[in-house]
């Protein structure tokens, strides 16, 4: 039987397989190349590197004992009051276990204990079972513009909550 279980904070091996959960995935359905995996990696690296545990969360999905899943708040890059939801992603092997809910509302909730006024995310046209996500959490879209921050060109979506 597969256990489930969601942790915070860093643990060994943990860029790396958020950067590959990221890469395989978006690289079979989207055809995204080595810019957006060294993208991932690369800004997850930074993130942890200056990761403020008053102000920033990362919440790991083991499935088994192995990181299945993963989501962040970036709550020190932006204006005050302000966090950055980033890096979401469940596994094949996780996906459809309810672990995507249990990993957002651990963001979430995070949000609102540290105050923060707004949480944004930014993904793409496309992605329809994580868009009913941030909508079932209140999210909206504010944005759609066409561009290529990940290396290929997509309709880019900001989807944003208001927690006052």
């Amino acid at each position: 039987m597969n256990e489930l279980n969601i942790v915070t904070a860093y643990r060994p091996g943990l860029i790396g397989r958020i950067a590959e959960l990221h890469a395989l995935y978006y690289s079979r359905e989207w055809r995204f190349g080595h810019f957006f995996e060294a993208k991932v990696a690369t800004e997850l690296s930074e993130f942890i590197n200056r990761y403020d545990e008053s102000l920033d969360g990362i919440w790991s999905l083991l499935m088994d004992g192995c990181i299945e899943g993963s989501i962040t708040i970036d709550g020190s890059a932006e204006e005050p009051g302000v966090a950055h939801l980033r890096w979401f992603i469940v596994s094949d092997k996780a996906r459809g276990t309810g672990a995507g809910g249990q990993l957002m509302s651990s963001a979430v909730t995070f949000c609102k204990q540290r105050s923060f006024k707004k949480v944004y995310l930014w993904t793409f046209d496309g992605l329809a079972p994580a868009r009913h996500l941030y909508r079932k959490f209140g999210f909206e879209l504010v944005e759609e513009l066409h561009g290529n921050q990940w290396g290929t060109t997509v309709t880019e979506q900001r989807y944003e909550l208001n927690l006052t």
